[in-house]
């Protein structure tokens, strides 16, 4: 498969994920192995609710919705339809560099641990090839 070709569109997320426009933060998928790890991308337009108020003339977006795009991307890699996963906690949190309009961000993803319920994830963001913010993430899966 070429480098960043789509395997899952916009509809394919929209199947998984319950989150819908202001807050579906992932736009496909470009890599998917099982249920082990996942890339998708989110691009970051200038379009964006958040950069209304956060900030207005130094646009940022908020590094917890890049953890959350980090959380979405856990759902598509470990979800079927009518499942939710709910944090539990997240550990290891670090936030690099800020992440503006015109950044594409490459969301990584990768399985951890998976026991009854609980899946543990680890996920990056990251951008030109510089990771801008990483975290251990901790689910319960529920259903919708």
């Amino acid at each position: 498969m070429a480098a960043n070709e789509t395997i899952m569109n916009i509809e394919d997320i929209m199947k998984i994920l319950p989150h819908r426009y202001p807050f579906l933060l992932v736009d496909r998928v470009v890599e998917k192995n099982g249920t082990d790890s996942l890339v998708a991308i989110k691009n970051i337009t200038m379009n964006e609710e958040f950069f209304q108020g956060h900030f207005p003339g130094k646009p940022v977006m908020p590094g917890v919705l890049q953890i959350e795009a980090l959380a979405q991307a856990v759902g598509l890699l470990m979800l079927e339809p009518g499942k939710i996963p709910l944090f539990m906690s997240i550990d290891k949190c670090k936030f690099r560099r800020a992440v503006v309009p015109g950044d594409q961000l490459r969301l990584e993803v990768e399985k951890i641990k998976v026991k009854s319920n609980v899946i543990v994830a680890r996920g990056r963001c990251v951008v030109d090839g510089t990771v801008v913010s990483e975290a251990d993430l901790k689910f319960s899966v529920q259903d919708l």
